[in-house]
């Protein structure tokens, strides 16, 4: 079994796969000062609560945007599993062609995204991934990642206003009854979530007029289902494309 390991700057998503297929998959707080030890007895015991043995591990593959976090991922794969880690880098020739100015910028969950919904889905495609920031992603029908845009993520956005306004409640995230809102905490969701809604829409709409014909627009992240139920540009949404870019991406270097 293969153990994809995606650690964001909020929250580390874990899944194991059987037989291509992934078969239990949790969602965990990032702690960029966690240790090999906290890492590996977590995840041992999730895998022993899912009825899985830690010695039916037998690969492990990690993508990453906390650098802090990467020795001790490391060292969890190597102690706890016995295995060396396939580390998702940069230099990594996964068959996209990376058009960016600098490649070594690309972080490494747009990468494994790119590549999991161009695998999947083919292309033009537009991958939107609503992690801490939310990222646009553009790839063409020949595997060209073009580029993107990058824009604050719903959580710390919305985290920034009741921090900063006092009199704001924290309100639950769900689609308000109506557009205008006829008490705060109306209102609030309202802004919220129709606010993130037009911004996506707005710069889908944007990217789309510089494909040669209409992408496959696809939405992953925690918040994807919430905003592409009123969204008019998303097509599909996976919340697993990038747990599933882990895994095809270990399946190609291991036939090579």
């Amino acid at each position: 079994m293969l153990l994809a390991v995606d650690v964001g700057n909020t929250n580390i998503m874990i899944g194991v796969f059987e037989q291509q297929k992934v078969r239990v998959c949790w969602r965990l707080a990032t702690n960029w000062n966690s240790t090999e030890d906290e890492l590996g007895i977590t995840v041992k015991n999730l895998l022993q609560h899912s009825g899985i043995s830690p010695r039916e591990i037998s690969a492990v593959a990690i993508s990453s945007v906390v650098p802090p976090l990467m020795y001790s991922l490391e060292r969890m794969a190597e102690k706890y599993f016995s295995v060396k880690p396939l580390v998702v880098r940069p230099d990594l020739d996964l068959g996209l062609k990376i058009m960016l100015d600098n490649p070594q910028e690309l972080g490494a969950d747009r990468l494994v995204n790119a590549l999991a919904g161009y695998t999947l889905y083919g292309g033009p495609l537009i991958i939107v991934d609503f992690g801490t920031a939310t990222t646009f992603c553009a790839i063409t029908a020949q595997g060209e990642y073009l580029g993107g845009a990058i824009a604050p993520g719903i959580g710390i956005s919305v985290e920034a206003l009741f921090e900063k306004a006092a009199k704001l409640p924290r309100v639950e995230l769900i689609r308000p009854p109506r557009t205008i809102g006829t008490n705060t905490i109306a209102s609030l969701q309202s802004g919220i979530i129709y606010g993130f809604v037009g911004q996506v829409d707005g710069i889908v709409r944007r990217m789309a007029r510089e494909f040669d014909r209409p992408p496959l627009v696809v939405a992953t992240g925690g918040f994807a289902s919430l905003i592409a139920k009123e969204s008019e540009t998303i097509d599909r949404v996976n919340p697993l494309l990038t747990l599933e870019g882990l895994q095809i991406i270990y399946q190609r270097q291991q036939k090579r």
